[in-house]
């Protein structure tokens, strides 16, 4: 962070020489002796990681990714159940409309009416339940990769690190810049040996 202080610095020293040439001579004279050959863009040490890949390799977040699918498999059997029985029952009740009252006829289009409409409902709360898990996940896995990364980049002496992903705000970074194999390794090995757990960024430091 030092370092990127001082190149933050160094636009501020700029703009005071810009002005000074509406100054006096001598406290131009006085702003030349700033000596900017010690700040360049060329300290920082930055990287980047292909964000999707260390999302997909990532444990946790393909352990996670299992158990929704599988939920997802448990709702849609379960809602494909309770539609065939519907439709059964809506079957029945064409066949054996002749045979009843009015009374009875309406009583039981209005209970298959009702049946249709908690389906219909069962079916959204599932896709919402799903939905709501997918979500919660990808928010704990960015939360538990930044986290690490904060780790990786002390260690490393990183200023910055890139998340490079298709379509997004860098289009180009040199390959010898990509830590994402190295990014994906540690992570994975920080996730086993705690247990399933992410150690925070003191306990990652206290290990090196």
């Amino acid at each position: 962070m030092k370092k990127l202080t001082r190149v933050l610095a160094a636009f501020g020293v700029t703009a005071l020489l810009f002005s000074a040439c509406q100054q006096p001579a001598d406290q131009s004279n006085a702003n030349s002796e700033v000596d900017l050959s010690e700040v360049s863009i060329s300290d920082l040490k930055i990287a980047y990681v292909h964000t999707d890949s260390v999302i997909n390799n990532f444990a946790f977040f393909k352990m996670r990714s299992e158990e929704i699918a599988d939920k997802g498999k448990k709702f849609e059997s379960d809602l494909s159940s309770r539609a065939r029985g519907f439709e059964q029952e809506v079957a029945n009740f064409q066949q054996t409309a002749q045979n009843m009252t009015p009374n009875q006829a309406r009583a039981k289009e209005e209970e298959l009416i009702k049946k249709e409409r908690n389906l219909v409902s069962f079916r959204d709360n599932l896709m919402q339940e799903l939905s709501s898990e997918e979500s919660q996940l990808y928010n704990e896995v960015y939360d538990r990769i930044q986290e690490y990364l904060k780790g990786y980049a002390e260690e490393n002496n990183y200023e910055m690190i890139l998340s490079y992903t298709r379509g997004g705000g860098v289009w180009y970074a040199n390959k010898a810049l990509d830590i994402t194999k190295s990014v994906t390794d540690g992570i994975n090995k920080a996730y086993s040996e705690s247990g399933g757990k992410m150690p925070t960024q003191a306990d990652t430091t206290s290990q090196k």
